[in-house]
Formats: structure tokens, C-alpha cells, sequence
């Protein structure tokens, strides 16, 4: 089997560490004539970053009221240096036109498309132009997914990544399982580095009970298994931060996914599944953190709201 693979007999299955090699498969686009190899730097200026699952970027440039224009005002109006995005549900072409706007401002971007039509899909957009672009976490099975993309830019390396939702107890949870697997490969080559990184996007676990309202009714339930959770804080414990985290210790939230249904949204009864996971040496560097949280449900462009943080 291609890409990494669970180990079916443990009950309880550790993704850490190198027992899945990264297969040499990560697409690398130079976006300047000369390539710059993946090497020590730092960030020399304040920078923000912000990450959204857009749940379809045809649907969330729309405008839906006077009051509610979609995603390109909010794109137009936002500091955010580097915006990454999840769930676009669109090839390059598609992408591309529906950001014609901000690109023609200025904004530059790459993107990993989904092999399926109307699935996955992830991109970032930056203000600086991209010193070099990685589609792929390293795993074959996974390349061309369109749920990992990876960009140098403004001296720091930023991913976009989009977990599987998975289902427990079926394949769709094991696919999920060799995904997880494969990013926390990725992720470990990038912390050898010495590099300033963040991997921005829609981890799809909520990883405390802090961080799902109503997580005794889903403890059985992908997104919140226990070895869903055990995996992140082992990946917590190689040394990459949950930023917004640490600047919320030990309060429920903030959340930044809501069900279209029912009362969820005007309840706050959310998931934080929404990351930003930065290397230490950035991540105490952070002077800011924002959940962005519409004041209203009829304001929301996606189920989901962006998290920005800003690293001094």
C-alpha cells in the first residue's frame, strides 16, 4: 500500500515519530528563478497569519445581504499577511476566479486542487510573493488530495492542511488515521529545521474538552476518539504550539465551527478544530490572537470563522 499505514492490531496506535517514511512525493513549485532550499531563517517582523475553512469558496464569495458580502470584503479589509484556506471545493481555475478580486490587489497564491470534483481543496494567499511552493505532506496516497500545501514566504514556511472528517470504526477513520500520520512526518522534518513554521487549517479533532461544548455526546464520535486526542498532545509534546491555546489556557473555546442547524451558532455550541500549530521559537513570538466570530449567524459566509494570529 502506498503513502502510511496503520498498525491494525494496537488498540491504541501511536502516529509520532518515523515509522512511516515520507515518500518522495511532495510536488515542489519554485515560484522565483532562484530556489531557495528549505533552511534556518526567522521572521524579522511582525506577521500575521490567518486561517479559515472557507466550506467552498464559490459559495463563500457570494453575497448574501447588504450586510453580509462573503469572503472577498473580509479578504479586502483583513491584516492578515498570509491567509490560509480550507475545503475550497475548486480546481486552480476555479480558485483563481473566484479570488480575481483580491489577487488583482495584490495578494498571491498557491494551492493544492482536489483529485475529486467538488471535494478537499486548500490554498494560501500571501502578500509577499512565495519563494517556493510544496504541494503534498510526503505521502503518495495523499498527493493528490488537494488536503496539503506548503509555502516559503516573508521568511517563514506556512501550510495549509484539511484533515479527513472520518467515521469511527471504519475505513474513512483509517484513511484519516494515515493522514495524520503522514502530517506528523511532515511536521517533524520541518521542526529539524530550525525554520519558523505554522500549519494553519481544519485539523478536524477537537483535541480537550475545552475545545468541543458538548463533548460528553461525542466522545465516541470521530473528532473526539481518545486516540484522535492521544495523537495530538503527542504531537503537542515534539514541541509544535497550539497557539491560541496557550493564549486561552483552561477556558472552554474560543470555537470556530458551528453547525449550520438549529441554534449552534446563537448557542455557542461549537468545536475549536481550527488551528494554528507553530514551531517554538514563533510561537513565543505571538502578540495577538483573534477568533473571529461573526455578531450575528446571518453575517456568517462559512460554517466556519477565521483564526488570525499575529507573530511579533
Amino acid at each position: 500500500m502506498n503513502g502510511c499505514s496503520s498498525s491494525t492490531g494496537s488498540p491504541e496506535p501511536r502516529w509520532i515519530g518515523s515509522r512511516c517514511p515520507i515518500a518522495p512525493d511532495i510536488k515542489v513549485i519554485p515560484a522565483v528563478p532562484q530556489e531557495r532550499p528549505l533552511g534556518s531563517t526567522a521572521v524579522t517582523r511582525p506577521l500575521t497569519v490567518s486561517t479559515v475553512n472557507v466550506n467552498g469558496i464559490r459559495a463563500a464569495v457570494k453575497q448574501r445581504s447588504e450586510d453580509n458580502r462573503g469572503l472577498l470584503p473580509w479578504l479586502q479589509q483583513t491584516a492578515a499577511d498570509v491567509v490560509c484556506l480550507q475545503e475550497t471545493r475548486a480546481d486552480d481555475e476555479q480558485l483563481a476566479d473566484a479570488l480575481a478580486p483580491v489577487l488583482a490587489d495584490g495578494w498571491h497564491l498557491a494551492s493544492a486542487a482536489p483529485h475529486v470534483k467538488g471535494r478537499n481543496g486548500v490554498a494560501v494567499l500571501s502578500r509577499a510573493p512565495h519563494d517556493e511552493v510544496r504541494i503534498g505532506c510526503g505521502a503518495d496516497e495523499f498527493a493528490t488530495h488537494g488536503r496539503y500545501v506548503e509555502v516559503d514566504t516573508a521568511g517563514m514556511t506556512v501550510a495549509s492542511v484539511y484533515f479527513p472528517t472520518g467515521e469511527a470504526d471504519t475505513e474513512r477513520q483509517r484513511e484519516k488515521e494515515r493522514f495524520m500520520a503522514a502530517v506528523a512526518d511532515r511536521m517533524a522534518v520541518l521542526l529539524a529545521a530550525g525554520r519558523d513554521a505554522v500549519l494553519g487549517g481544519d485539523w478536524n479533532i477537537a483535541h480537550t474538552e475545552n475545545d468541543i461544548k458538548n463533548w460528553k455526546g461525542n466522545v465516541k464520535k470521530a473528532g473526539f476518539l481518545p486516540e484522535e486526542r492521544r495523537w495530538l498532545s503527542e504531537l503537542l509534546g515534539t514541541g509544535w504550539v497550539d497557539v491560541v491555546r496557550a493564549a486561552h489556557p483552561g477556558v472552554p473555546g474560543p470555537y470556530a465551527w458551528w453547525s449550520w442547524r438549529g441554534k449552534a451558532f446563537d448557542n455557542d455550541a461549537g468545536w475549536r478544530i481550527d488551528y494554528q500549530l507553530a514551531t517554538p521559537g514563533l510561537a513565543a513570538r505571538v502578540a495577538a490572537v483573534h477568533t473571529e466570530r461573526p455578531a450575528a449567524y446571518a453575517l456568517r459566509w462559512s460554517d466556519h470563522c477565521p483564526v488570525t494570529v499575529t507573530y511579533g
